[in-house]
């Protein structure tokens, strides 16, 4: 099981030790970019993104929760974005435009769904995209609810992936902790983003924190 880090909720008084200190330990990093319009919160940023760039080799996914993604996508791949996340509701009528601008410069792109969406919605372009992401709680918040009720569709996933030959990533993003890890990796996942309740809540020190991750998630 891969593991990103959500940097949304890490100590951010102290951004390029703790980036330097999780290097080596997480296959990326995750940065929700919010616009207080898509979801009434906000978050990180493409200058966050340029501030560390430098710091890292690892990969950095954007998870976009805008309204309008189209006028970030520019600005993020100058910024050494790798892999651009997009909710699939803001990609209705501008899906391969925007994917084929994307990947045209060399960034991975994926969809992401809510947990009350189908994969039926996003079914014409996943032959295209490099990962899907699977969110298991409403976005917006950190801490938000499990909602078991999107479980169901990282396990279709995998089985759509399957029967088409496809090489997609499921990735999931919500409430990925000890409590609920076992579903994630029965259901099919490949990468899941941790933040409070499945890593910087452990405890104030990183050590520990990536201790206890490799004990629950192995």
């Amino acid at each position: 099981m891969k593991i990103s880090l959500s940097l949304m909720c890490m100590d951010l008084s102290m951004v390029s030790a703790q980036i330097k200190h999780l290097n080596s330990f997480t296959d990326n990093y995750h940065i929700d970019i919010m616009d207080g319009h898509y979801v009434k919160n906000l978050a990180l940023s493409v200058d966050f993104i340029k501030a560390i760039r430098p710091l890292t080799n690892q990969p950095i996914d954007a998870h976009l929760m805008v309204d309008n993604p189209e006028c970030y996508l520019n600005d993020l791949i100058s910024a050494g974005t790798d892999l651009i996340n997009i909710h699939a509701e803001t990609l209705k009528g501008q899906a391969f435009r925007l994917i084929n601008l994307i990947k045209g410069n060399d960034r991975k792109v994926g969809v992401v769904i809510n947990p009350e969406e189908s994969i039926a919605d996003i079914v014409p372009y996943l032959g295209l995209v490099d990962m899907v992401t699977v969110m298991t709680v409403d976005p917006g918040y950190s801490g938000g609810k499990f909602v078991k009720q999107a479980v169901p569709n990282i396990t279709q996933l995998q089985k759509y992936r399957t029967q088409n030959n496809l090489n997609f990533e499921i990735q999931v993003d919500g409430s990925c902790n000890p409590v609920t890890y076992q579903t994630l990796k029965e259901a099919g996942s490949d990468m899941l983003v941790l933040g409070n309740s499945g890593f910087f809540g452990f405890s104030s020190d990183l050590d520990e924190c990536i201790k206890k991750t490799k004990e629950y998630f192995g």
